[in-house]
């Protein structure tokens, strides 16, 4: 099927919004070259359950091509129109299975070596929508917080040597009551400027307490349900002989929350759905915390673009072979503190990159503290770079550095 043929009735497997919109931009959808529209719709399929930054990007992507005319839109789109896409891809239902397709066309375009067009093609796309979107201002700038190593007795490991270079590395601080200071940080900004979803707390152990509301938050032993749920999911797919890795990634890629025991049609199907995502697509997320953490924070940044982000990591189990890990069979795995402080350290530098991509990165501020320790790295335009200081401090006081 060519994006010519498109009809209304085949959205009808969308969810209501996402059928809404669809029917709405139709005539549009038809006037797409096929090695696109199908990404979209993937997007689209989705936005009952986007975030609002997610929803407003797509709306301006749809506003953006609408307002072109025929030939400006064959411009803007003339790289995805010049790939030779096979008959097979043409014969899919791509309406119905977007994400499917997408996984297709990326072989094909690496079998028939247009990858490389291909990805030119987005980026020039990507560089067009971008300078038509006018940019907005924050009502607060951003701030990220790591908190690592938690369990750690004794460290030897020389930490944030890849952050240190762009902030002001503290080793003299005081650590009394230091996750309460945070967790009272993040509370406020959540109070003082309540978003939707701008706001987010991620924890790789137990929820802490936290007061008031307005923060989204995911917590790693609050999932244990879903992730032991989503492991019998992968180990009954394997004994059941499925055909291979990309087709327990399609299986994966098509999971609902419903079917590892998340409510869909909750007040927060929103949440659902990305708690879904989180596991079912985070390559360990499932098992180890740290990992859970560090893709919880990438996807967040990626998706959400909060203004306010806390991640703390906890420790992770030991490495032990895989089939046992899958299992999910031991409930009290043996804890390794020490290698997941140095997973943490590489995802708190992970996790300022992510912070980074996204608009006011110039006033945005970041804060890794290697908990119940007087190690910590303060990253914001109001202070130096590349610096050290050996002043003895609080948590309070860094905690004003980034407020």
């Amino acid at each position: 099927m060519l994006p010519a043929d498109l009809k209304p009735e085949q959205f009808d497997s969308y969810p209501p919004e996402a059928r809404q919109l669809a029917a709405s931009r139709l005539d549009l959808f038809r006037q797409l070259p096929l090695g696109f529209v199908p990404l979209l719709l993937q997007e689209l399929k989705e936005y009952d359950w986007k975030f609002p930054a997610e929803r407003k990007y797509l709306d301006r992507q749809l506003v953006y091509l609408g307002s072109l005319s025929p030939d400006q839109r064959q411009q803007v789109l003339a790289g995805f129109g010049q790939l030779h896409l096979s008959y097979d891809l043409e014969r899919f239902n791509w309406v119905k299975s977007p994400g499917l397709f997408s996984e297709r066309l990326a072989a094909f375009l690496w079998a028939s070596h247009q990858i490389d067009a291909f990805r030119a093609a987005a980026e020039n796309y990507v560089h067009d929508l971008d300078a038509s979107i006018p940019q907005t201002t924050l009502p607060v700038p951003r701030l990220g917080v790591v908190v690592i190593g938690q369990g750690v007795a004794e460290n030897t490991y020389p930490l944030f040597r890849r952050l240190r270079p762009h902030g002001v590395y503290f080793n003299q601080v005081k650590p009394e009551n230091g996750l309460s200071v945070i967790l009272d940080l993040v509370a406020d900004r959540a109070a003082t400027h309540p978003i939707p979803y701008g706001h987010w707390y991620i924890e790789g152990g137990a929820m802490q307490a936290v007061r008031g509301g307005g923060l989204s938050c995911v917590s790693y032993d609050g999932l244990k349900p879903v992730r032991t749920a989503l492991l019998n999911q992968i180990e009954r797919a394997i004994q059941g002989g499925i055909s291979g890795p990309e087709a327990l990634r399609t299986m994966l890629h098509e999971m609902r929350p419903e079917e590892i025991g998340l409510d869909a049609s909750g007040e927060d199907a929103v949440m659902s759905h990305f708690q879904t995502r989180l596991l079912a697509d985070g390559s360990g997320t499932q098992i180890f915390s740290t990992t859970f953490v560090q893709w919880g924070a990438r996807e967040v940044l990626r998706r959400a673009q909060p203004v306010t982000l806390l991640a703390h990591f906890a420790p992770r189990q030991r490495e032990r072979p895989m089939n046992e890990m899958l299992s999910g069979e031991d409930q009290n795995p043996q804890l390794d503190p020490m290698g997941s402080l140095i997973d943490a350290d590489m995802g708190a530098y992970l996790t300022w990159i992510d912070q980074q991509r996204l608009s006011g990165a110039e006033q945005s501020s970041f804060l890794v503290w290697f908990e119940n320790h007087n190690e910590a790295v303060i990253v914001s335009p109001t202070l130096p770079r590349g610096t050290e200081s050996s002043s003895p401090v609080d948590l309070h006081w860094l905690v004003a550095q980034v407020t």
